[in-house]
């Protein structure tokens, strides 16, 4: 059956329905960010000082209504975001701009793919291939032209990669990303926010870990490979409504 832009059993729904997957919120933004134009607009457009998670929550919320949503909700939403995104322009960069679009698309799509080997299961050669495939709609959607977009999922690592290589983090990105962990948040979260941070920094490419400077170990890594081992296994027997939160509740 199909009600959006998705089919009910679409790998992308598959995917995207797992609630484990926000735990690499952090890890795309952060990846967004490490982009020198993207870091400039966020610094200037937008309410961070005050609410560095909004544009995350925003973001993480525009892509369930695009995923899960009614074909109308979707083109909708999408029709919200470019208008956005038109405003956002200043020296060197162009919010709408198709190579920006797919560089912070990339993110999510690889952010997605890597939390869900990591927590839930390896995706098979050629689920992955359809998950990128299927991802190329979104981007469309949001404004990248398919032929500007990654020939397909080899083509599409391979441009990560590249980018993951190339990309400096400029300070405006580091102080950005301080505000997210070292932010003014009350006292009786800290140790959330200390666990969230360990938990960004390490599912972060290393390149743009030590770009941002952040510290890891191998103490730290052992805690993540752990962690995701656990969940790995424990990840089948959890009831729907908890793995899947809201989506499967819909």
């Amino acid at each position: 059956m199909t009600t959006g832009l998705f089919a009910d059993d679409s790998i992308t729904r598959r995917v995207n329905s797992e609630g484990v997957l926000g735990l690499g919120g952090g890890r795309a933004l952060l990846m967004q960010l490490a982009h020198p134009a993207v870091a400039a607009g966020v610094a200037d457009h937008s309410d961070f000082e005050t609410d560095p998670f909004g544009r995350l929550r925003r973001t993480l919320e525009a892509e369930t209504t695009l995923v899960f949503g009614t074909v109308e909700e979707a083109h909708a939403t999408a029709a919200r975001i470019r208008a956005v995104h038109e405003r956002v322009t200043g020296p060197g960069y162009q919010a709408n701009d198709p190579g920006l679009l797919l560089w912070v698309h990339a993110t999510l799509v690889d952010t997605a793919l890597h939390v869900h080997t990591r927590f839930v299961r390896p995706l098979r050669r050629d689920e992955a291939e359809v998950y990128y495939e299927e991802s190329t709609r979104l981007a469309e959607l949001l404004g990248v032209p398919r032929e500007e977009q990654p020939d397909d999922y080899i083509a599409f690592r391979s441009y990560v990669r590249e980018m993951v290589a190339s990309l400096e983090v400029s300070d405006t990105a580091r102080e950005l990303a301080r505000k997210i962990f070292r932010g003014s948040a009350p006292w009786v979260v800290a140790p959330a926010f200390a666990l969230a941070e360990q938990l960004t920094v390490g599912l972060l490419p290393r390149p743009l870990r030590v770009e941002y400077g952040f510290r890891w170990d191998r103490r730290r890594k052992a805690a993540l490979l752990a962690a995701g081992a656990v969940s790995r296994a424990v990840m089948p027997w959890v009831p729907p409504p908890v793995r899947h939160g809201v989506v499967a509740l819909a």
